[in-house]
């Protein structure tokens, strides 16, 4: 039994419980075809307990699933046993940053938009630092650092062996705020534009001088998964990161990003828009 199931967990388990619902089985009915007590589905749905690939295969029968890429995506997930580098801060860290960083680990493409802050893996570890030192109460001088040093790590979806195709749409006023001082913002601009080169990276602007646009509330991480149905936003709450993946909430997920991308200024004007108001600065 896990105390804690990570997000990539919990969500195997919500896509079980949600084949189980679909085939209209309580879990009853499931552990009666399965031989086993309901208290081990209700263990496997909620992600207490790990399901074996044979066993996995053998619900999805049992649930009539005929989608085989489905199946065949979730059986991946269940024998996964990837310790990645974000292990090293569990029991460090709220366990919201590790779940991020798995997710980001495990995406086959991840769009970003942000109105306030510079994206995460675009963040400079200066301006990493400033945004954690703004926190009310203050964090403890160790605790901040370790912060900072994940946040740099996660750099490695975007600067590693295999890096993942990434698109930020910033705001500007985002590209304005200076979280810390002159210095650290001219910095932060060169580093988006250097992150740019690179051709699996694309950062678009929206300027304030775009007329009719009230999408300031869709500041979102929008994950890819293998399939679109096992896709993922990540969305700021009040106590945390919050992981979206009802599917009428991902379709609507991805008709917003669609819209801002659309109205937001083209990668090279996006550029030459950064590198103009670094020399302002």
């Amino acid at each position: 039994m896990r105390r804690e199931p990570t997000a990539r967990q919990a969500r195997l388990a919500t896509e079980l419980r949600r084949l189980r619902e679909a085939a209209d089985l309580n879990a009853r009915q499931a552990a009666e075809l399965l031989g086993v007590s309901p208290a081990q589905i209700t263990h496997i749905e909620s992600g207490l307990a790990g399901v074996s690939e044979k066993r996995l295969h053998l619900l999805a029968a049992n649930y009539a699933c005929t989608d085989a890429e489905l199946i065949e995506a979730l059986a991946t997930m269940a024998t996964d046993r990837t310790r990645g580098w974000w292990e090293e801060y569990r029991g460090s860290l709220p366990t919201a940053f590790l779940d991020l960083a798995e997710l980001e680990h495990h995406a086959t493409f991840l769009h970003e938009v942000q109105f306030l802050f510079i994206p995460g893996p675009l963040q400079t570890e200066d301006y990493a630092r400033a945004v954690y030192a703004y926190r009310v109460p203050e964090l403890p001088a160790e605790e901040l650092e370790l912060r900072v040093e994940h946040r740099m790590r996660r750099k490695v979806i975007l600067e590693g062996p295999d890096p993942t195709p990434y698109e930020a749409v910033i705001h500007e006023a985002a590209l304005r705020i200076m979280v810390s001082d002159r210095a650290t913002s001219r910095a932060q601009l060169a580093g988006i534009l250097d992150a740019s080169d690179a051709d699996h990276v694309t950062v678009r602007v929206i300027p304030f001088s775009l007329e009719g646009f009230a999408g300031a509330a869709s500041a979102m991480t929008y994950a890819g998964g293998p399939l679109p149905q096992l896709d993922t936003v990540v969305r700021d709450a009040p106590h945390g990161a919050a992981f979206v993946d009802a599917e009428a909430q991902l379709s609507a997920f991805r008709t917003l990003f669609r819209k801002v991308e659309a109205v937001s200024l083209d990668p090279d004007r996006s550029r030459d828009f950064i590198h103009k108001l670094a020399q302002e600065l």
